[in-house]
């Protein structure tokens, strides 16, 4: 097997679908990840440059925000000249394919200097990139200012501003001779561009004369030469978030916040079917395309700031719905994914069509309007029905269906799923609340006889059931999933499938050595005999299950587990300049460890990101039920962080603020005048 690249190390710059992926040198050498990217294609690998022939020596390398990185790099103009550096190179590399070089002389002598520019691309997939199998740079040709690439159906091209003086397309070569007076700079202006050679259409059908001047017209649309891939993608998406922000006693608060609204944007993508619908990527440089289970866990936890996204996110979602007759009617297609080291395979479409009720339910909690929610209550009908279908003379819910074994956090979802959805459907009119209440109640008291394992330690989840009746009760952090019970509910339906004493004891597991690391919770716990710190789910530490705890415990009463929790990850974002990838190892806090990046972990990931945000806006403990007008906040009485504040949340499409003091007192800053607030 080949070994997966890493891209940790890399600046990567992402506007989704676009990256840039860059060392901190700066230079692009062609070599692992670096590169210009769209759409999972690289259109360019190489872009090195050279002043009078040698490379310049690299200063400074760093992220501009989540689109951009800058780097500062100086070149001595002649021998003998002292140590002082008389050029100074700034690079400004954007994902959406341009780079900005700027040569200035800093001495006091005037400067004759060639310039060049050698660029290559192999046009490879990510994919291929990932796993060393990327081939050999294709050969150039000169295009207008600049070089082109091409396969047999696609193309890419690098122009350049101004126009060089010499181009020499066998070496990959763009040059130019300036003449630099002290203190002068000369500025180049590098954009690349993707493109898909549209194939001749077919002429086999004979066609009338108007048909044939009609298509004539529109051959001579879609032939005359390659359509930019750029052409068909829908237009940017806006940025979002703008005037939400975050601040308090511990400057964290700030950095993390704002990092993570910044890699959200970053990671937004329009759906081409429905412009206006917006979704996050699940992460870069990876995975740039929609998963539907970690787009929507994602927009769920980002509903403080407005229900746009899951909106959007839903419609898409609802757009793919598997529809028909058959057993799998009302199911959201999604891929299957590893699942640990003791059970097999699950479907991140069970998880997503567990979670769409569940989100739209709490979205119209928020303020989604009546028209979105009517629009939407179909697919989440739909939904509830399969989930019905599916779930066996046992009350359980198979993952994947229909021949899946049973998970615990397949469970937690369906329950949940079902208290939220028929509190939807009271809201909406349907009388069918009462049937899911009714499931919902005789899924917990058979989840109390065969997922709970007694021992003399109190006891713990099961992990997962086969269908031959075997269990394994490990310690997985997975478990989490039965503390989330409604990310808007606040605690409404905080009995769960858990009792109060076996939340108690859930809490007590997650906050032992084994499962927290001092830096965020593991997969498995480490005294497992399967235990790996790098597993994917099989003991590395994932973002998305550490938050769900921290906010899970703290909904429950259990602040004290809560905070230690959260001041792990906070930590934790530090040490990953508060952008924390999609998982990590992490060695023993308490014993001098660090958390250790994981070589196949997304970052920026959109659970990642969106989780930073829920874990920090859960200190407000903001509950809205937007149909009845009232916002319940009931901030953290521990006050872990001291004093924090959020000010542009949104709640019925309102600005919403709210100021908690160190003293655990919550105070509502801003808030709707058709909305009212209860704090306590």
């Amino acid at each position: 097997m080949a070994e997966h690249s890493s891209a940790h190390a890399a600046l990567v710059c992402v506007a989704a679908p676009h990256l840039a992926v860059s060392a901190e040198h700066g230079q692009m050498n062609g070599e692992g990840m670096e590169g210009f990217y769209y759409g999972g294609r690289r259109v360019l690998s190489r872009c090195r440059i050279l002043l009078g022939g040698r490379e310049p020596l690299p200063l400074l390398g760093r992220m501009a925000g989540a689109r951009q990185a800058r780097f500062t790099a100086t070149a001595r103009t002649t021998v003998g000249s002292g140590p002082d550096p008389a050029i100074v190179v700034d690079r400004l590399r954007s994902a959406e394919g341009t780079e900005r070089i700027t040569v200035r002389n800093t001495g006091g002598r005037p400067l004759r200097l060639p310039f060049e520019v050698q660029l290559g691309t192999d046009l490879a997939e990510i994919a291929a990139i990932a796993v060393g199998r990327a081939g050999e740079e294709l050969p150039a040709s000169v295009h207008g200012s600049g070089l082109a690439w091409s396969t047999a159906n696609l193309r890419a091209a690098v122009t350049a501003d101004p126009q060089p003086d010499t181009i020499l397309a066998g070496l990959g070569l763009l040059r130019w001779d300036w003449e630099l007076p002290p203190g002068a700079e000369r500025t180049v202006m590098l954009r690349t561009d993707l493109a898909r050679t549209v194939p001749e259409p077919s002429r086999a059908k004979k066609r009338s004369g108007a048909a044939r001047v009609r298509a004539r017209k529109k051959d001579a649309r879609t032939t005359a030469g390659p359509v930019s891939f750029y052409a068909h993608k829908p237009p940017a998406p806006p940025e979002l978030w703008r005037n939400t922000r975050a601040d308090g006693d511990d400057s964290r608060v700030a950095a993390l916040f704002r990092s993570a609204l910044d890699d959200a944007n970053a990671l937004l993508m329009s759906d081409p079917a429905a412009p206006s619908d917006l979704h996050l990527v699940a992460g870069a440089p990876w995975r740039c395309a929609l998963a539907p289970a970690e787009s929507l866990r994602a927009a769920r936890m980002l509903l403080p700031l407005g229900t746009r996204l899951t909106a959007g996110t839903l419609r898409m979602l609802a757009r793919g719905q598997l529809t028909g007759s058959g057993e799998e009617t009302g199911r959201l297609p999604g891929a299957v994914r590893h699942a640990g080291p003791y059970a097999p395979p699950s479907c991140t479409g069970t998880e997503a069509t567990l979670l769409f009720p569940a989100a739209l339910a709490e979205a119209r909690l928020w303020g989604l309007s009546e028209c979105d929610t009517e629009q939407l209550l179909p697919a989440a009908e739909r939904c509830l029905n399969w989930m019905l279908k599916v779930s066996d003379k046992e009350m359980f819910v198979p993952d994947p269906a229909p021949d899946g074994p049973f998970r615990c956090e397949t469970q937690a979802g369906a329950h949940r799923a079902a208290l939220l959805g028929a509190e939807l459907l009271d809201g909406c009119g349907s009388d069918r609340g009462a049937e899911l209440r009714d499931w919902a109640e005789e899924l917990r008291r058979r989840f109390q006889e065969e997922f709970w394992h007694e021992d003399d330690a109190g006891g713990r989840p099961v992990a997962v059931r086969a269908r031959n009746g075997t269990a394994r009760s490990h310690l997985s952090s997975a478990a989490v999933e039965l503390l989330d019970t409604g990310l808007a509910g606040g605690g409404r339906f905080a009995t769960g499938l858990l009792t109060a004493e076996q939340t108690e004891q859930l809490g007590r597991h997650l906050g032992s050595r084994a499962l927290d690391s001092g830096w965020g919770l593991r997969s498995l716990g480490e005294n497992d005999e399967r235990y790996n710190p790098f597993g994917h789910r099989g003991g590395a530490v994932r973002v998305q299950e550490s938050v769900t705890a921290v906010a899970g415990l703290a909904a429950a009463g259990h602040e004290q587990a809560a905070g230690s929790l959260l001041r792990g990850l906070l930590d934790a974002a530090a040490q990953f300049d508060f952008r924390l990838p999609e998982m990590y190892a992490a060695q023993q806090r308490s014993e001098g460890g660090v958390p250790l990046p994981h070589p196949a972990a997304c970052r920026p990931a959109a659970t990642s990101a969106a989780g930073s945000v829920h874990l920090l806006t859960a200190l407000a403990g903001v509950r809205p039920d937007a149909p009845k007008g009232t916002v319940s906040v009931r901030p953290w009485k521990t006050g872990p962080l001291g004093t924090v504040r959020f000010a542009g949340l949104r709640v019925s499409g309102a600005p919403f603020s709210v100021r908690v003091g160190s003293d655990g007192e919550g105070e509502v800053e801003e808030i709707a005048d058709s909305l009212r607030a209860v704090v306590g």
